[in-house]
C-alpha cells in the first residue's frame, strides 16, 4: 500500500502520531476504528487510486501494433514483441490492456477467415429474431455440397473465439501458431469442406439495470425478522464501504449480466445445435472433426447425446490435448469402442511425435505430440 493512500486513512479518521503516543480513551477507539477498517479495505482496490483510466484503442494501430509478413504482432515503431508489462506495478491496468488487444485479435482473424480463407459468417440460431442475443460459425462455399469430405474445427475453452486454437500463441508467436488459418487452407486445398465453430460464444453482456441490482438483494419471501437483520447488516457495510470509497479513488467497471444465446449457451449445446442444423444435413460422404482440449470433451457429448448419427457420419477424430473423461461423462461401452477405432489423442509430451502415451481412460489411442505445453 501506497504512503500516500495510508495517509489518507489516517486522515479520514482524525488520527495523527501525537494523539496515539498521547493514548487517550478517543485516540483508542480511533485506532480500534482504524484496524476495523483496515480489516475490510481491499488492498487490490486501493490500489486502483493511482491506476491510470481503463481506456484502451479499439484498433491494433492504435496500440501501435501491426503483424509483420511473418504474422508476429510488433510494435510499429519499435519493431519489438508485445510488452504485457507496459507500466510497472500495475497488474491489473496491463491484464486489462492485454484483454482489450485480444479482443480487436479476435475481431481481426474474423475478418481473415472471410477474406484470406474465403468462409461465410453464418448467424445462430438460424430463426434469430432481429433483437435476440446471436452467436455465429464459418462455413466454405461448399461446406454443406462437397460430396466427399467435411472437415469440422473446434478450439477449447476460455477467450478463445472462432478461428483461434491460443490466443498468446497468436500474440507471443505468430499467427499460424494461434490460429486454425493453417488448418482451413490445408483442407480446403486437399478439397474439404470446412466448417469452423464458435463454441465459446454463449452469451452477450448487458450493463445491469437498477431494478435487477434490487431483485437480486430483494429477500421478500424471508421473515420479516431474518430481512431486518440483513438490511441492518447491509447498511453497516454500505456505510463503511462509503466512508473510504472517496478517498481511494477507484475505477468503477459497470456491472453487467449474461443474456445466454438460445440453444448455444454452452460449448456442448453448441456443437449439438451446429450438428442438428447443419453437419447432419452436409452432402458429405466422410466427416472429420479436430478438437482441441475442451471441444474434445464436446465431442464425446455429442457422441453421447447422437451416438447412431455420428457413428454414421464420422469417419475420424483427431484430438488434441483433450480434457475428456469418458467415466465422468458416462459414455457408454459402444462409444468408447467406437472411439478406439476412429478416435487419437495427441497429447503434451515431450516424447518423439506419435510415440505410444499411456492412458488411464479406456477410449482412443494417445500419442505425442511432441510439444510439453498445453496451448501449443
Amino acid at each position: 500500500m501506497s504512503i500516500s493512500i495510508i495517509s489518507l486513512i489516517w486522515l479520514s479518521l482524525g488520527i495523527n502520531m501525537a494523539q496515539l503516543q498521547q493514548g487517550g480513551p478517543d485516540e483508542k477507539e480511533k485506532t480500534t476504528a482504524l484496524k476495523d477498517l483496515l480489516s475490510r479495505i481491499d488492498l487490490d482496490e486501493l490500489m486502483k487510486k493511482d491506476e491510470p483510466p481503463l481506456e484502451f484503442p479499439d484498433t491494433l494501430e492504435g496500440f501501435e501494433y501491426a503483424f509483420n509478413e511473418k504474422g508476429q504482432l510488433r510494435h510499429i515503431r519499435t519493431g519489438e514483441p508485445f510488452v504485457f508489462n507496459a507500466r510497472e506495478d500495475l497488474h491489473r491496468w496491463n491484464q486489462k490492456r492485454y484483454e482489450a488487444l485480444g479482443e480487436i485479435i479476435t475481431k481481426y482473424v474474423y475478418e481473415l477467415l472471410e477474406k484470406d480463407c474465403n468462409l461465410k459468417k453464418i448467424s445462430l440460431p438460424v430463426d434469430a429474431t432481429e433483437s435476440e442475443p446471436k452467436n455465429f460459425i464459418f462455413m466454405s462455399e461448399d461446406a454443406m455440397t462437397n460430396p466427399d469430405k467435411l472437415m469440422v474445427l473446434i478450439h477449447g475453452s476460455g477467450v478463445v473465439r472462432a478461428g483461434q486454437w491460443a490466443r498468446r500463441l497468436i500474440i507471443n508467436e505468430d499467427l499460424d501458431s494461434g490460429t486454425q488459418i493453417p488448418y482451413i487452407k490445408r483442407a480446403m486445398d486437399e478439397g474439404y469442406g470446412v466448417i469452423v465453430l464458435n463454441p465459446n460464444e454463449n452469451y452477450i453482456e448487458v450493463e445491469k439495470t437498477k431494478s435487477q441490482v434490487q431483485s437480486s438483494s430483494d429477500g421478500s419471501d424471508e421473515p420479516a425478522e431474518k430481512r431486518e437483520r440483513k438490511d441492518k447488516t447491509f447498511k453497516e457495510a454500505k456505510k463503511r464501504r462509503d466512508f473510504y470509497e472517496k478517498y481511494r479513488n477507484p475505477q468503477k467497471e459497470k456491472e453487467m449480466v449474461p443474456l445466454y444465446i438460445r440453444d448455444n449457451g454452452s460449448p456442448e449445446e453448441h456443437l449439438i445445435y451446429v450438428w442438428d442444423h447443419f453437419i447432419t444435413h452436409s452432402a458429405a460422404e466422410n466427416t472429420f472433426f479436430v478438437a482441441h482440449s475442451y471441444g474434445g470433451l464436446a465431442f464425446v457429448e455429442l457422441m453421447i447425446q447422437r451416438e447412431a448419427d455420428v457413428k454414421n457420419k464420422v469417419t475420424a477424430v483427431a484430438l488434441t490435448d483433450s480434457v475428456h473423461n469418458v467415466w465422468h461423462q458416462e459414455a457408454g461401452k459402444t462409444i468408447r469402442e467406437w472411439m478406439r477405432e476412429n478416435c487419437c489423442n495427441w497429447v503434451s509430451s515431450s516424447e518423439p511425435l506419435d510415440t505410444s502415451v499411456e492412458s488411464m481412460l479406456p477410449d482412443c489411442p494417445r500419442v505425442s505430440a511432441e510439444l510439453e505445453r498445453h496451448h501449443s
